[in-house]
């Protein structure tokens, strides 16, 4: 295995943080375990993330925080918070271009910047209570969707779309609190996610 381990800055919301799951069973450090399988090393990732979080909230966090120099590696999820708030998706359009600059500047390579699709959270067990139903979930989601990954290839920078392996309801996908993912939703990702970045390094 090399031993110059490389470094991942990860961004984003309760996804990134893996809510209700054990840290060994969060997408970023299951994405680690398979460039481990190719003798790459890393790091624990750092992140920057909150449960709840939205995009303004998010660029407020990397602003106070100031991670500094550049990361071999950044991801970027956020968005289902502004989406769950009924937050407007042109003030999401607005932060998410300047998060997404942001995580451009932080990487020792533009190619190394992916931003991951928002999960359509309109399959959980959760959603069957939510008011607005899960046809209006799901539309909400593809829209904040279309947002990013627009600003994604616009930046010329790598997208991962998740959001087909999320529209599953079945109930080992879910952690315990019938919202977020388990550490077998978040496996599936993983495996997306490094397609996606296999090559970089």
């Amino acid at each position: 295995m090399n031993q110059l381990k490389k470094t991942f800055l990860a961004l984003g919301d309760s996804y990134t943080v893996g809510e209700l799951v054990e840290t060994s069973q969060r997408w970023t450090m299951q994405l680690i375990k398979l460039y481990e399988a190719e003798n790459i090393s890393f790091h624990p990732p750092l992140t920057i993330a909150h449960t709840g979080a939205t995009s303004g909230e998010l660029l407020f966090d990397v602003q106070q925080l100031h991670p500094k120099g550049k990361f071999d590696l950044v991801s970027l999820l956020i968005g289902v918070n502004n989406q769950y708030r009924g937050y407007s998706m042109e003030n999401y359009e607005i932060e998410f271009a300047q998060l997404v600059d942001i995580a451009i500047d932080l990487a020792t390579d533009k190619k190394h910047v992916i931003v991951v699709s928002i999960p359509d959270w309109s399959y959980s067990p959760f959603a069957k209570n939510d008011k607005r139903g899960t046809v209006k979930i799901s539309e909400e989601v593809a829209s904040f969707n279309a947002i990013n990954k627009k600003i994604a290839i616009a930046k010329g920078i790598k997208y991962a779309d998740i959001t087909k392996l999320s529209q599953n309801n079945e109930a080992e996908l879910f952690a315990a609190d019938g919202l977020h993912p388990s550490g077998l939703q978040y496996a599936k990702w993983a495996k997306e996610i490094f397609s996606v970045l296999k090559n970089i390094f």
